[in-house]
């Protein structure tokens, strides 16, 4: 009986998932054929690879130390079919992206990878990191550029740099702030800030309850170009991300606060699960790095 890339690849996306339904989803098949490709393999290196029970899959040791050898042989044959004529052969890589990100620099992304892989097809969503950092372990997405990093020993985060979040209002909620301005100053107003389930809504929170009475609850949006432009309608203050407002602070149609707190800037990466290994990805990651420009429709 002789090893098939299929079980090699199996082998890998599970140690990476740990989970029969999410390799199965990922490789678009079945969990009886996940579980018949992995026994397969079994008894042809008469080694067990996983300890299976109705909660978890777990490598052994003996799969431990045969799964970087599996990696090495899916890199080399990924290595082998890139050198090989890719003219006609399309690839579909799925990234994910932050909002910021959407509103910034990824246009340039895009066109950069267009240009040096014609034959990747781009399948995007734009959505919380949250909802990201899950979709990224689990095999729904390849690769995000997100609120990181990831804290997953499968997954690799490339810096792609820092985003502040200053407070800004319409110059007449400016006008009537003191400066600096505390917790009972701003909460006199609105407060307008990024979706539940995000650490900058949690310190907004936080911030609030541990220094004013007066606010119960921050406005949330998952939508940061709405909280922009309630802001700019004078419907509150906000804390946004410093790329989505400079032209208007420039403009004088939003004003910058002088307070006596901001939430933690956002540290963005370019995350990807490392194993199985695909040089596109990685590619694609390092392009990230390359062209990331955190100034709003940069050319």
């Amino acid at each position: 009986m002789q090893i098939t890339l299929k079980q090699i690849e199996t082998f890998v996306r599970l140690a990476s998932l740990r989970n029969f339904r999410r390799v199965a989803e990922q490789m678009n098949t079945t969990q009886p054929n996940i579980s018949a490709r992995i026994s397969a393999l079994e008894r042809v290196l008469n080694q067990r690879l996983f300890e299976r029970d109705a909660g978890s899959v777990v490598l052994t040791d003996q799969g431990q130390a045969l799964l970087p050898l599996a990696a090495k042989a899916l890199e080399a044959t990924e290595a082998l079919l890139q050198a090989g004529d890719t003219t006609s052969r399309q690839s579909v890589m799925r990234l994910g992206v932050a909002e910021t990100v959407a509103q910034t620099w990824l246009h340039r992304f895009l066109r950069e990878m267009a240009v040096r892989f014609p034959n990747v097809v781009v399948e995007l969503s734009v959505d919380l990191t949250f909802n990201l950092q899950r979709n990224l372990i689990d095999g729904s997405l390849d690769i995000a550029f997100l609120n990181g990093p990831v804290s997953d020993l499968s997954v690799a985060n490339l810096p792609l740099g820092t985003v502040a979040l200053p407070w800004v209002a319409a110059p007449r909620f400016a006008a009537a702030l003191p400066d600096p301005a505390g917790a009972d100053d701003l909460a006199r107003f609105p407060i307008l800030t990024h979706a539940k389930n995000t650490r900058p809504y949690a310190e907004v929170v936080d911030y609030f309850k541990r220094n004013s009475s007066r606010l119960s609850r921050p406005v949330s949006s998952s939508n940061l170009a709405a909280c922009l432009n309630m802001t700019l309608d004078g419907l509150g203050i906000a804390t946004l991300p410093s790329p989505l407002v400079e032209r208007f602070l420039e403009s004088g149609e939003l004003v910058a606060l002088n307070c006596d707190w901001v939430p933690t800037p956002m540290n963005f990466t370019a995350s990807y699960v490392t194993m199985p290994a695909r040089p596109v990805i990685e590619a694609a990651a390092s392009l990230a790095v390359e062209v990331v420009d955190w100034k709003p429709n940069a050319a």
